[in-house]
């Protein structure tokens, strides 16, 4: 068993951000709501608690049983995390007067306390709430002040509890990877050994046990997590892993033939299935996007398990599902209200009567790329930015016929090719074209045109959950522009989107 770190999620935006603080410093760590605390272990060598978009005050306010950590192992009030420790152990919390939230400076530090150890005095630190600690019990020292907010941070005296009012894990407070360090690694005493390499040597240890002489089959979609699923079931199992790859017709330009042949050079044993005209058809004058999501579900669940029906005695279904799907699924306010409906697999285990095997539902997205890297897959597959799970279909608005994606692939290649050939698309986490169901009059020569319009969109992010347009140069723009009105037939205008999310999607379906 791996020692960690729990964290208690009490339904803060940020606290996959401290997980992931944690886990830069090697050290694993688990995500649970609040109200399901499990049970503590040995390896269980510290406890943090969140934010909350509640205060504390509030009458359903979050409220967890400590009685089996508080005291008894390492504990890190965060925010509201801190509020909670002082509110209901004999201190008070009110309103707060003044501006607490932004960039404050630290104006007093107790660098001799363990939390706060090489902190330095002015160090810049993250506020975000509108209440704030008025008076602390009796048993509690104010062990760091800003000029506004007396109690910054406090320890209860006899105990490693400890609470702070702003957020160690975003970037603004710019020590805050040394306060987590010292909590984490001086305080807990975690040893830093969680590495993609001790992360490869485990789970395939753990596959060969638990799958032990089965047959495992796995749906491959080309992209990061399911690519690294297959391998490292492939390294556990061999030859008794088989992945299948559907060609649903809304994948880019010659990717299915481009995705097949990389993963020959990886030693999969990958069946292929091209089942394009069955997806199109069905799609045909459906334009509602939830409509056309739920259509790709059951025909790609009706493919799989056709295919998959083929090879004898399969008992298991591999997903590639990560850390943030099943974080969604166990969130303090219950289950996600809408669960994506174009999830590949969904409905499958229980269609095929499979028990379920998913190697990266502890890892971030980040920490997949890094575990592929230890397992030296080539970076085609691993720097390939994300791609929608209902492919073009959603970038197509409106409705699907073969001549729309036909178009759109062409501009889809011209876009990714230039940002390669220029040395932009690692700068870039998502980059795509959407079809838009407009015309526009043109000029070519000297003859008016009236045809399509497309967007592009290219976008910054660490996981998806937020998003920045990326401001790729004008001459580049310029460039694409030209050769996609030049060599796309039925195209006549350019736009780029720079939207942010939020307010916007990524995607615009």
């Amino acid at each position: 068993m791996q020692e960690k770190i729990l964290i208690l999620d009490f339904g803060s935006q940020y606290t996959q951000l401290i997980a992931r603080r944690v886990r830069e410093l090697n050290v694993y760590c688990e995500i649970v709501p609040f109200n399901k605390i499990p049970e503590i272990d040995k390896f269980t060598k510290g406890v943090i608690l969140s934010g909350s978009p509640f205060s504390v005050r509030d009458v359903n306010a979050p409220y967890p049983d400590l009685s089996s950590i508080k005291g008894k192992l390492p504990l890190l009030g965060v925010c509201y995390g801190a509020q909670f420790l002082s509110h209901n152990f004999g201190g008070e919390v009110s309103p707060s007067n003044t501006r607490e939230y932004g960039r404050a400076n630290l104006h007093f530090v107790n660098s001799n306390n363990n939390l706060l150890k090489n902190i330095s005095l002015s160090s810049q630190v993250w506020m975000s709430h509108g209440d704030t600690i008025a008076k602390i019990p009796n048993t509690y020292e104010v062990i760091a002040s800003t000029a506004d907010v007396k109690v910054a941070a406090f320890q209860i005296s006899g105990e490693q509890t400890y609470g702070i009012q702003f957020h160690p894990e975003v970037y603004h407070s710019t020590e805050g990877t040394i306060l987590l360090h010292n909590f984490v690694v001086n305080i807990c005493g975690c040893k830093q050994n969680w590495t993609p390499e001790s992360f490869v040597e485990s789970t395939i240890q753990e596959l060969k046990l638990k799958l032990g002489n089965d047959k495992v089959v796995l749906g491959l979609s080309g992209g990061v997590d399911s690519s690294v699923a297959g391998v490292l079931l492939h390294k556990a199992i061999g030859e008794r892993l088989t992945c299948i790859f559907v060609d649903n017709g809304l994948l880019r330009k010659n990717e299915y033939q481009a995705v097949l042949d990389s993963y020959k050079n990886i030693g999969l044993n990958v069946i292929g299935v091209d089942a394009k005209d069955k997806f199109i058809n069905a799609l045909a004058g459906v334009s509602d996007p939830e409509g056309k999501r739920k259509i790709i579900g059951r025909v790609f669940i009706e493919v799989f398990d056709e295919e998959a029906h083929k090879i004898k005695d399969v008992k298991w279904l591999a997903q590639g599902t990560i850390y943030p799907d099943v974080i969604e699924s166990l969130s303090v306010n219950g289950p996600s209200a809408t669960i994506k409906s174009h999830h590949n697999v969904g409905g499958l285990p229980e269609k095929m009567n499979l028990k379920v095997v998913e190697p990266l539902n502890l890892l971030f997205k980040d920490e997949v790329r890094k575990v592929g890297k230890a397992l030296d897959i080539e970076d085609v597959i691993l720097k390939r930015h994300p791609f929608p799970g209902p492919g073009l279909a959603i970038r197509i608005l409106g409705d699907i016929t073969k001549e729309k994606v036909e178009i759109l692939q062409e501009v889809d290649a011209v876009f990714i090719n230039e940002l390669k050939l220029s040395g932009l698309y690692d700068d870039v986490w998502q980059a795509g074209v959407i079809l838009l169901p407009v015309q526009s009059v043109g000029v070519m020569g000297d003859e008016r045109t009236y045809e399509r319009v497309v967007a592009l969109r290219a976008v910054q992010s660490t996981d998806g959950m937020t998003a920045d347009w990326v401001h790729l140069p004008y001459e580049f723009l310029a460039k694409v522009s030209n050769k996609i009105i030049n060599q796309v037939k039925g195209i006549n205008r350019v736009v780029y989107d720079i939207s942010s999310k939020p307010p916007a999607t990524i995607e615009w379906e």
